[in-house]
């Protein structure tokens, strides 16, 4: 169960939004590690950051550290890619700001 074409298609705006909303050492960490090649620090990073949200009570773990570690590790599990996508579409409709562009801020 993978994505077709034009969800695909999509799913990568979606991504590509929000990593541009973020400043630009993290934006750049970011996308390092979706590309295909950074499969083998993109697990590890996404187990890693959910162990991290599990934390959250602890000071410097907080549970952003969970959705962004799913995201990351879907990226290689197409049945989690898929929920991420209907997700980012559904938070799309909800708060459309979050996807524009960090210019038209």
């Amino acid at each position: 169960m993978t994505l077709d074409h034009d969800e695909d298609h999509h799913h990568r705006r979606r991504i590509g939004r929000l990593i541009d909303r973020l400043p630009a050492a993290f934006a750049k960490a970011a996308l390092w590690l979706l590309r295909p090649e950074s499969r083998w620090a993109r697990l590890p990073a996404g187990g890693l950051l959910i162990l991290g949200g599990f934390l959250a009570i602890l000071p410097v773990f907080g549970l952003w550290m969970l959705p962004l570690g799913i995201v990351l590790i879907a990226e290689d599990v197409p049945f989690l890619r898929r929920r991420v996508a209907r997700l980012l579409a559904w938070v799309e409709k909800r708060w459309p700001r979050l996807f524009q562009s960090a210019a038209d801020d």
